[in-house]
């Protein structure tokens, strides 16, 4: 069954749970890693985006790695990042139009979101539903 991932920013209220999720479902070492999402503070007091990989159909951050170390993994359909091909280049960090490549300094490799495996925590950890993971209709 296919699964959609979906951000409805309307319901966002900035908690940030979703960071502190996403940071502990990828520690290593007993380290929390660099969140994958963040949610932004969209100009108005009570409005927040929470800005996430959105996955792309055609994703500048694949066409851009110089060693094809980003890979979609064909159960969750995320775009992965393999960690022993990774040079850490950095191309798809400037490449993403979103932000969504990321250096994680902690763990000394570039990151984005993987959908935690088809499981994401992000969005049960959601307090307001902003973040849904729901099979496609």
């Amino acid at each position: 069954m296919k699964m959609q991932y979906q951000v409805v920013p309307h319901l966002c209220i900035g908690c940030r749970t979703c960071e502190l999720a996403c940071s502990f479902t990828h520690a290593q070492n007993g380290k929390p890693g660099r969140s994958r999402i963040y949610p932004l503070d969209a100009g108005h007091k009570e409005m927040w985006v929470p800005v996430v990989c959105l996955q792309c159909e055609d994703p500048a951050c694949v066409k851009s790695c110089l060693v094809d170390a980003i890979k979609m993994n064909p159960t969750t359909g995320a775009y992965e990042i393999n960690r022993e091909v990774c040079v850490r280049c950095m191309a798809c960090v400037a490449a993403c139009p979103f932000g969504c490549s990321l250096f994680d300094q902690q763990h000394n490799e570039v990151i984005k979101c993987d959908l935690c495996g088809g499981d994401p925590a992000c969005a049960h950890f959601c307090p307001t539903k902003a973040l849904v993971y729901k099979p496609l209709p």
